[in-house]
């Protein structure tokens, strides 16, 4: 493995912690958020909090993951191992869950509530 193949694995993991990290915390806000009154400040508050969060860092961050992902799976030619489509299928129930998330706090800043 080249020294360009353990910077692109480095990088991908950096990017996919993040992206976990964000995807772990925005369900937290949406939980606090929903107990707050409609219109109020901390309402307004959290509505800032999950844009940023979502805008900020996770969107950008499954970006990367996926960017990085792959560059390293030409880099090292992986793509007729069966483990990587496993893997990608994953990627693909996580990017879903995003998507799911990023509806949830459209909703959320449009003050419609479950």
């Amino acid at each position: 493995m080249s020294d360009w193949s353990l910077w692109l694995k480095s990088l991908h993991i950096m990017a996919f912690a993040a992206w976990m990290a964000a995807m772990w915390y925005l369900p937290r806000l949406m939980v606090y958020h929903v107990d707050k009154v409609v219109g109020g400040d901390s309402s307004e508050t959290f509505k800032i909090m999950e844009r940023r969060l979502l805008k900020g860092i996770a969107t950008p961050a499954m970006i990367l993951t996926f960017v990085f992902g792959i560059w390293l799976a030409i880099v090292q030619n992986q793509f007729s191992d069966g483990w990587l489509h496993a893997k990608l299928l994953l990627v693909l129930l996580l990017a879903g869950c995003h998507g799911f998330l990023a509806g949830q706090v459209r909703k959320l800043a449009r003050d419609e509530r479950p």
